[in-house]
């Protein structure tokens, strides 16, 4: 079934958190997930089968990080197109009949002019070159933790300069006392219409907020658009105990959350930092228990 029929029909229920869950298979701080595509692939694809395992009906590929632009700037030697593609590969080896694989792609890690040095003419660039390389084996790209509007746009007029496949376009928001807004004080209201508008398919917020926060966010953001809306929390706000980060929401809460997001007429549904495929698990079966 087509991506974007399978939302319309029965919703969809993402992964949730890759990089916690390769933390604890031993990826090492500072070094970056994406090289285990090469170097451990069977660790990211355990990650994959283990959340279509707990009901997720998407593996998101192990990519966002991957722009050729951002790995030379942390000063990744490896070959990006062979880490996008080993990505891609990993996800659909781990991916079965009705589960599908979305190319994942992030912020370029450099802020465009003028509060930083790219133009949106070498963003949209340096997209047009990661989107190259996922496109063929995906069946619709998912961009997402996107801050500055103007960069998202770049990247999904990028991704429609080569590819006519879906776009799933999600932004990372922090609450004010005056509402909701990005780093760069984009609103979600105004964001997600110009999503739409620029060729997205499916719009919504992800990261950054714990999933209670995130229902307040969800409604304003279902409110302003009429096509599909995606919502992926963290697992409540990060505590570091130690050396180690963690975020304090039980599976429970966060799920009765995420059954106030479906209520609200939220699409599709999912984990970020700090969720693991018990999260996943949970919202599958309260889902399917209707």
């Amino acid at each position: 079934m087509n991506i974007l029929d399978k939302v319309k029909e029965s919703g969809l229920i993402f992964d949730g958190a890759m990089g916690s869950m390769l933390i604890a298979a031993g990826l090492k701080g500072g070094k970056i997930s994406e090289l285990w595509n090469l170097e451990n692939p069977q660790i990211i694809e355990d990650v994959h089968k283990a959340y279509f395992d707990a009901g997720s009906h998407v593996a998101v590929t192990n990519s966002f990080g991957a722009s050729p632009f951002k790995l030379k700037k942390m000063g990744i030697d490896a070959d990006p197109e062979k880490i996008n593609m080993a990505a891609v590969e990993i996800a659909k080896r781990a991916a079965g009949p009705d589960q599908y694989v979305a190319g994942d792609m992030g912020p370029l890690g450099e802020m465009l002019q003028p509060a930083g040095l790219l133009t949106e003419e070498e963003a949209e660039k340096h997209y047009v070159e990661q989107a190259g390389f996922l496109a063929e084996g995906i069946d619709f790209f998912i961009l997402e933790t996107f801050f500055d509007l103007n960069e998202i746009l770049a990247a999904i007029r990028a991704i429609r300069s080569i590819s006519d496949l879906p776009i799933f376009a999600t932004m990372t928001f922090q609450q004010k006392p005056t509402g909701f807004f990005t780093l760069m004080g984009n609103k979600p209201g105004d964001s997600m219409n110009k999503l739409v508008e620029a060729g997205a398919s499916v719009v919504g917020a992800n990261c950054s907020l714990a999933s209670d926060t995130m229902v307040e966010l969800a409604k304003i953001i279902r409110d302003s658009v009429d096509v599909p809306v995606m919502i992926q929390p963290n697992a409540g706000a990060p505590k570091k105990m130690g050396d180690t980060v963690i975020y304090p929401e039980t599976v429970d809460y966060f799920c009765n959350n995420m059954m106030a997001l479906k209520e609200m007429g939220v699409d599709v549904v999912g984990g970020c930092c700090g969720t693991t495929p018990d999260f996943i698990r949970a919202i599958a079966d309260k889902i399917a228990a209707g």
